[in-house]
């Protein structure tokens, strides 16, 4: 296993924690609302080959919401900041569900700055004939059931997960979720309108059974993305780098190791 470097940036007067292990081209990783979480076996195998940067959300983990943040453009934009305050070179950018809308944002305005996009699960698209799950809607314990496809891992997921040490961290967290994602629910309709500008390679990883964001949302993004291939992971839900961890970063590293990373 490698062992993550915890540390904390000032970006703008804003503090950011985040953890980092791994030697090559940087990927910075984004989460969704388990982004106040530990170290997961899927990070430690992409930091074999990658310089794993995952940081915490503003106002996620206890930490109170900056007073600038209203939007997951904010997010987006707050992230592009990061990424200038540590001065990286070719970025590897990976979004997972909450954190695929805020890529996505990110991929739009950066236009140079980063090497290639990889979307998991993403949010922030509003597909026709095709509502998932509204987790808004459903006990805690049941949302994370429904995030996957083998009720054993939903099962295992939920031990891991919601712990009385943590129900503090997850209700604060869940409270900036919904300021960002309440309404409309979980998308913003003016995001497809502006994807045409995302100029890199895109892999656009997705679960076969998703049942949050259902498997004709990755086809939308495709459509709307003019460099994006899809990837579908066979027997996996909403979080197929828990689910099925070995196909999910099979699955990425083919895409990161062969597309060219600029110097």
């Amino acid at each position: 296993m490698a062992n993550p470097e915890y540390q904390s940036l000032d970006v703008r007067g804003t503090a950011v924690r985040f953890m980092r292990a791994g030697k090559g081209a940087p990927l910075f990783l984004l989460r969704g609302d388990d982004a106040s979480e530990g170290w997961r076996g899927y990070m430690d195998t992409l930091a074999q080959s990658n310089d794993v940067i995952a940081p915490e959300h503003p106002g996620f983990g206890g930490a109170p919401k900056p007073e600038w943040l209203d939007s997951v453009a904010d997010m987006a934009n707050f992230y592009l900041d990061m990424i200038d305050t540590l001065g990286l070179q070719g970025v590897r950018l990976m979004g997972l569900g909450l954190g695929g809308w805020i890529a996505a944002e990110m991929a739009i305005r950066a236009k140079g700055r980063i090497a290639n996009l990889t979307l998991v699960d993403a949010a922030g698209m509003k597909v026709a004939d095709s509502d998932g799950i509204d987790l808004f809607l459903v006990t805690e314990e049941q949302g994370v059931l429904d995030k996957f496809a083998d009720p054993a891992a939903g099962k295992a997921e939920q031990a891991f997960k919601l712990t009385p040490e943590s129900e503090d961290t997850r209700i604060a967290n869940q409270m900036v979720i919904a300021q960002l994602a309440w309404s409309p629910r979980w998308h913003d309709p003016n995001l497809r309108k502006w994807l045409h500008r995302v100029d890199v390679p895109t892999l656009i990883v997705w679960g076969e059974q998703d049942q949050i964001a259902p498997v004709a949302h990755a086809h939308e993004w495709q459509k709307l993305i003019k460099s994006a291939r899809v990837e579908i992971i066979e027997g996996s839900g909403h979080m197929p780098y828990i689910e099925k961890s070995d196909a999910f970063v099979n699955a990425v590293s083919k895409f990161l190791n062969t597309e060219r990373v600029p110097a």
